[in-house]
């Protein structure tokens, strides 16, 4: 019993995002993201407005370039908000191994009902 006790200590890890991971994610989401709105911003100058192709495309990287450099900031910052919250990850943090998942989520409804 101390083996699986020493085993299941070894296995223990905390599981967490560095901040260059955080910030490579943001920044490839926010190109997906961007090039999204440039393509939205426009569809919506060019076919619903007067302008001329030019207008639209400078309307439109303007936008582009705006939401990039702001949402780019929220998102590294929501990121790492969210790297020093527990809730959700407890089963990955505690266990590896084939449906390990499985006997910790018995464990913890077990534990609820006795509370």
């Amino acid at each position: 019993m101390g083996q699986n006790s020493t085993k299941k200590s070894k296995n223990k890890i905390a599981e967490k995002d560095s901040p260059l991971r955080s910030i490579s994610k943001a920044f490839s989401w926010r190109i997906i993201a961007t090039a999204t709105t440039f393509i939205i911003s426009f569809i919506i100058f060019n076919n619903y407005t007067e302008k001329t192709i030019d207008e639209s495309i400078n309307n439109a990287g303007l936008i582009a370039s705006i939401e990039f450099f702001t949402k780019i900031i929220f998102y590294y910052l929501h990121e790492r908000l969210w790297t020093n919250i527990r809730w959700g990850t407890y089963w990955r943090k505690f266990y590896i191994g084939k449906n390990a998942w499985k006997k910790l989520y018995r464990r913890e409804h077990e534990k609820q009902k006795l509370l």
